[in-house]
């Protein structure tokens, strides 16, 4: 929910897990759930969360909002779900956050509500294959992606510095390594086109793929949501026959938690996505610790829950401050130069603790907006970092 993901998780996003695009958004079998099973958390408290929601403030839905940063969460994430929910993730900022920043999120990661989902699907259904490589034309990468054209021996060399976030090995498949240049590229449609065709680890890049450019450049929220949608079940799949794969978790959860900021969080919490989202988060930081996206997109989850209901009733969806604010602090230490994970930890404290940190929050805007990016997709979280503080 989920995470600029996580992905603007992303995953604020994810994922700006993320703000603009969380994502202008990311970078793994037996399941093992953390403490509590979110599953009972979504049976006894979805209802009831719901209705006091309801009863005190009807949701308002937002007029249509350019995307931001997977990771404002998860958006502006958890995981926003998270969401901006690490690209990075993986959301976009609540109406109380003083960033004007929306997440996408890796990170990164604002949040877009609407009374109703936009589709008629439900995250279960099966997506229109035809949605993945599309019949007609993705839009394009908006910047110069020369720098980031690396033949395979250039790839290989960056490779551990490209893939700190999502701790992906190097393929040794040629064909997976093709559809990897063309991800860091900005060839985002070719890349899932590759990837899917290459199938085992390419479905990673597929799914990575789709989702960045679900989170920063598709224009149609429809699309976008279908997209969501495609890569959560394709990821589902890829857990059944990968199940200690961390990343066929992360994208299940960054793109859920992505869709739940276009349907309404209160909505999708309600649908028991959060548990969902929580749940696949938690076992894809268990099979991989130093997963920095994971975190990023986890804790926009938990900042974007107690932004939308409240610190007491987001209990019952598993979501507390502290656990949010601990989740960003650690992927910092992880992954200390995401501007995903810069972006979706600003978000998360103004919508955690509010406006006594937003010259915090405005700091860490301006550090992600510094920063140099290594490949298209971290551009895309680093322009809407600079596009938030130029609002």
């Amino acid at each position: 929910m989920v995470t600029k993901a996580a992905a603007k998780t992303a995953s604020k996003p994810a994922a700006k897990s993320a703000p603009k695009p969380a994502a202008k958004a990311a970078r793994k079998a037996p399941i093992k759930v953390a403490a509590k099973p979110p599953t009972k958390v979504a049976t006894k408290g979805v209802t009831e969360v719901v209705t006091k929601v309801a009863t005190k403030a009807p949701t308002k839905a937002p007029t249509k909002a350019p995307v931001k940063a997977p990771s404002k969460v998860a958006a502006k994430a958890a995981t926003q779900a998270p969401t901006k929910v690490a690209r990075k993730a993986p959301v976009k900022v609540a109406s109380k956050a003083p960033v004007k920043a929306a997440v996408k999120t890796p990170a990164k990661s604002p949040v877009k509500a609407s009374a109703k989902a936009p589709t008629n699907r439900t995250p279960t259904e099966k997506a229109p294959a035809a949605k993945a490589t599309g019949a007609g034309t993705w839009t394009p990468f908006p910047f110069n992606a020369k720098p980031f054209n690396f033949d395979t021996a250039t790839l290989k060399k960056h490779w551990a510095k490209l893939h700190l976030g999502d701790t992906e090995p190097l393929p040794k498949s040629a064909a997976v390594l093709t559809a990897w240049q063309l991800f860091h590229a900005g060839e985002f449609q070719a890349a899932v086109a590759a990837g899917l065709k290459a199938g085992g680890g390419g479905i990673t890049v597929a799914n990575k793929a789709q989702a960045l450019y679900a989170n920063y450049l598709e224009k149609s929220e429809k699309t976008k949501l279908d997209l969501f949608l495609e890569v959560a079940e394709r990821a589902l799949a890829q857990q059944k026959a990968e199940p200690q794969n961390p990343n066929a978790y992360y994208w299940q959860a960054y793109a859920l938690g992505r869709y739940s900021q276009g349907i309404n969080v209160v909505e999708a919490l309600s649908q028991g996505l959060g548990a969902k989202i929580k749940r696949a988060l938690e076992t894809t930081i268990e099979l991989a610790p130093q997963h920095a996206d994971a975190h990023i997109t986890l804790g926009a989850f938990h900042a974007e829950v107690i932004d939308k209901v409240g610190r007491l009733l987001a209990r019952s969806q598993g979501a507390d401050a502290a656990t949010g604010l601990r989740m960003f602090e650690t992927a910092l230490k992880l992954s200390p130069s995401s501007a995903i994970g810069l972006m979706q930890r600003a978000d998360g404290l103004i919508m955690i603790e509010g406006d006594k940190r937003m010259a915090e929050a405005e700091a860490l805007y301006a550090a992600a907006a510094a920063c140099k990016p290594l490949d298209a997709a971290e551009c895309l979280d680093i322009e809407a970092a600079k596009a938030e503080l130029a609002d």
